[in-house]
């Protein structure tokens, strides 16, 4: 599992950077479970902020906005779906220790 520490840690890093960047109050809750198969994690990243993320199409020139591209960078899957019973949103990924990385 000690693999997957870099590529999790920055997708966490990243996805939490926009709640700071991008939710009026700043708040999230992480959870952060090992999957069942044990080959790897899952992190959940809620927050209050009914938008979805930013795609991943952005300028390659543009000095930010590109954290959604980094999560689809370093993880396998990723997505997010939206809170059913107030606003907000949780963003989530898988990294699998199986699974070699872009870099």
């Amino acid at each position: 599992m000690a693999e997957l520490c870099d590529p999790a840690c920055l997708a966490l890093t990243e996805l939490v950077a926009n709640v700071v960047r991008h939710t009026p109050d700043r708040r999230a809750a992480v959870l952060m479970t090992r999957r069942t198969d044990g080959r790897g994690v899952r992190i959940e990243v809620t927050d209050t902020c009914p938008r979805p993320p930013l795609s991943t199409a952005v300028d390659e020139l543009a000095e930010d906005d590109r954290g959604v591209l980094i999560v689809h960078a370093v993880t396998d899957p990723w997505g997010w779906t939206p809170l059913p019973d107030r606003p907000g949103k949780t963003v989530w990924f898988e990294c699998d220790a199986g699974k070699e990385f872009d870099e």
